[in-house]
């Protein structure tokens, strides 16, 4: 199965991620850590936005592979990847479909004020979801960048407030 987590930035995409990976035996795949230790060190100062979507979109090449094998194996995947984007939640969903994976779509549906304190404490404590900061600026970035999710893909998700 595919585990498929959306959430804003400070959902607790990550912790919710850990914990379903004990749950269910499965292997994550979170773009922070793929990002902080293959790209970030890379990173210059005039780079944005897009510089990092291509690189997301190598990585993810990487993934499928990867997930493909796992599946093969009977091993569930969990994509900590935001999946902030309606065309990236289906691009997931169609890899899915075209493979005959399962799916389960993970919705943290948390209020802004919430995960606007968690990305502080985050930042501050530098604990085991830290990867990178991310300031204010970043973070209202994202708050833009989120689509929030259709009452149709939310159809058969399990939805955490």
């Amino acid at each position: 199965m595919l585990h498929l987590i959306l959430g804003n930035t400070g959902a607790g995409k990550t912790t919710y991620a850990q914990k379903l990976k004990e749950e269910n035996k499965a292997f994550i795949f979170s773009i922070d850590k793929w990002n902080h230790l293959l790209f970030f060190p890379d990173k210059k100062e005039e780079d944005g936005v897009d510089w990092v979507l291509e690189r997301i979109e190598r990585a993810e090449q990487m993934m499928m592979d990867t997930i493909q094998q796992l599946e093969s194996l009977g091993i569930d995947s969990i994509l900590d990847l935001g999946l902030s984007k309606i065309a990236h939640r289906d691009k997931w969903w169609h890899f899915a479909q075209d493979h005959g994976f399962k799916t389960q779509i993970h919705y943290l549906d948390i209020d802004k004020e919430t995960r606007k304190r968690r990305v502080s404490q985050r930042n501050n404590e530098k604990g085991d979801s830290y990867e990178f900061e991310v300031n204010e600026e970043a973070f209202n970035f994202m708050e833009s960048w989120f689509e929030t999710p259709s009452t149709e893909e939310l159809r058969k998700a399990i939805i955490i407030k």
